[in-house]
Parts: structure tokens; sequence; C-alpha cells
């Protein structure tokens, strides 16, 4: 933590605004796995097949690769138009906790790509400077993304998920973000 607190401290402007944003929607997020157990995080307590520990592994894929993007473009992402049944269930894994995976390492693997992340945000030459978005369904043809936007979409989806996070949180033992 003190590293990422140091890392932004060196953010100014709209580089910190960005920074302070995204972690406030991962404080969110973080916080709806207080006190949990591993079983308590992998188990799904609405309709949908999410769980907390399997939501947090997917915003982490999620900024992961979009960081990967960034900085190496379409090529840091599968082909979403070639993948086949078995890359699919592959990413479905995604959103749950598989056997032998513990809340203390998937939270350990967030609060490392976060750090990345922060850095990049820092350290990036251009946040204007774009990448072809890679294939898929969803992308339109053509479509470039400057590392702002890609830093926005990462906003977005934490924010969207703690969102979702906090409904599984509060469906389990009553607890809540927020309230």
């Amino acid at each position: 933590m003190s590293e990422t607190v140091t890392v932004n401290a060196l953010a100014t402007g709209e580089r910190a605004d960005l920074l302070e944003a995204l972690a406030k929607h991962r404080h969110f997020l973080r916080f709806t796995t207080r006190d949990l157990t591993d079983e308590q995080a992998g188990r799904r307590t609405t309709a949908s097949r999410l769980c907390l520990g399997g939501l947090i592994k997917h915003v982490t894929a999620v900024e992961r690769t979009w960081v990967r993007f960034t900085l190496d473009g379409p090529s840091a992402m599968p082909d979403f138009t070639a993948m086949t049944e078995a890359d699919w269930a592959r990413r479905a894994d995604e959103f749950r906790m598989l056997s032998g995976e513990t809340l203390t390492g998937v939270l350990a693997d967030y609060a490392e790509v976060a750090r990345r992340t922060d850095e990049l945000v820092v350290t990036l030459p251009d946040l204007d400077a774009t990448q072809p978005l890679p294939k898929a369904p969803w992308s339109e043809s053509g479509a470039r993304w400057s590392a702002r936007r890609v830093l926005l979409h990462i906003v977005a989806e934490t924010a969207q998920h703690a969102g979702h996070a906090d409904i599984i949180r509060e469906s389990l033992d009553g607890a809540r973000t927020m309230g």
C-alpha cells in the first residue's frame, strides 16, 4: 500500500484525478470482502454466477489486460471473434474462486496489478497515445482507444463490479459497503 501511495503522490492534474477515482472504487470493491473466509468469498448468493472472489479476479484480469493493451496494442488481448468454447470456459473461471485459490491470494494479485497500473498512469508519456481495439463482436471496426479512454474504462469496470460486489455481500450476510 505504501508503494502505491508513493507513486500516486507523484501524479498531478488529470493523472491524479484518474488515480483518485480508481483508488476509491478499488477500495469499495475490496471492502466488500472484509472479514470473509475463502468459502464465503467463493459463494454465489444471487441468481448470477458471480461471487466476491471471482469479481475481484475478473477486475484484476481486466485491469491487467487493458494495461498491457495500452502498452502493446491489440496483441495483448485475445481475438474474441476466434475464441473456442474452451477459451470461453477458461475466461469464465475468472468469475469464480477455483480449488486452491484463497481470498488473500486473490487480493494480493489485485494489489500487484493495481500497483503496476498506478505506476503506468504516472509514467506513461502521453495519455493521448492510441491503440487499435482488438477484434471483438462488441468493438467498432477500426476504432482506436487512447490510454486515457482505457483508464476511464478500467475505472468504470471497477465501479460497476464494486456495485455488484455490494449486492453479493449484502445477500451473503447483510453487510453493506455504504449505509
